[in-house]
């Protein structure tokens, strides 16, 4: 039962840490040398013969991506990036003209931290070489606004995936698998839902204010109540009170697995 607390605590911790690691490569993470570039600068290094070299860049940051010519060099299959800041296209995907562009207004948080996941990779993988005038920088290397405000909105992001992240963590999703002959089957087991962890718990139905349906989720049934890892008040039922479960019906109540008629 400690093993399973301490696992169970120790991956909200990392979650959450995770969260504020990446939000600190937003604000810190970036501190090329003191170059500034115009956008027909920029243009000049796609790579081409004679030209200076090759470099892309990502809200406004810019990188040296000579290493990774194949890619982004002329014939590359990602060429269009080069010369260019075509934030938008590491989201959409769409490399089209009307695609490779800087403009982030209207992106989900799922793209937005897409945009993030690819701003760390740059940074880790290649040579950050200055920054690019426009958008996201001023004539003087400051941030723009528009920046700002995009950061705050990866920030938010960020935050909210940490959040969804700690609810995976208390109640990963069932297995489930259906038959004609024998209906829907749901099960819990230590890796179901893609949430490693040390126990399997019980499937349950999970109602979400505001959420359309009720999806399976597993339950711890011994232990503390989530958020109260130190508690020695308690019923020794882990999360099986969250008034937010549903038992489904005609199942034992600490099975782990249920089979629901067609």
């Amino acid at each position: 039962a400690l093993r399973c607390r301490g696992a169970m605590w120790r991956g909200a911790a990392a979650a959450l840490l995770l969260g504020l690691a990446a939000a600190c490569l937003l604000r810190h993470g970036f501190e090329p040398r003191a170059r500034l570039l115009s956008a027909a600068e920029l243009r000049r290094y796609r790579g081409a013969p004679g030209e200076p070299g090759l470099y892309l860049a990502l809200l406004g940051r810019v990188f040296d991506v000579e290493r990774g010519r194949k890619h982004y060099g002329p014939g590359g299959a990602y060429s269009g990036f080069a010369g260019r800041d075509a934030t938008r296209a590491f989201a959409s995907g769409d490399f089209s003209p009307a695609g490779l562009v800087d403009s982030v207004s209207g992106l989900s948080p799922a793209e937005l931290l897409s945009i993030h996941s690819w701003l760390s990779f740059y940074s880790n993988n290649y040579e950050p070489v200055g920054k690019l005038v426009g958008r996201f920088y001023d004539e003087n290397g400051a941030p723009t606004e528009a920046l700002r405000e995009v950061e705050a909105a990866i920030e938010e992001a960020l935050r909210l995936q940490a959040e969804s992240d700690q609810k995976q963590q208390q109640f990963p999703p069932c297995n489930s698998e259906w038959s004609s002959a024998k209906g829907t089957r749901f099960w819990c087991s230590r890796e179901s839902g893609g949430v490693p962890r040390a126990w399997a718990g019980v499937p349950r139905r999970l109602h979400r204010p505001g959420s359309p349906g009720t999806p399976c989720v597993c339950v711890r049934s011994s232990g503390p109540p989530w958020g109260q890892p130190g508690s020695s008040q308690h019923r020794d039922r882990g999360d099986l009170d969250d008034p937010r479960l549903q038992l489904y019906e005609g199942c034992h109540p600490l099975a782990e697995q249920c089979v629901l008629p067609t």
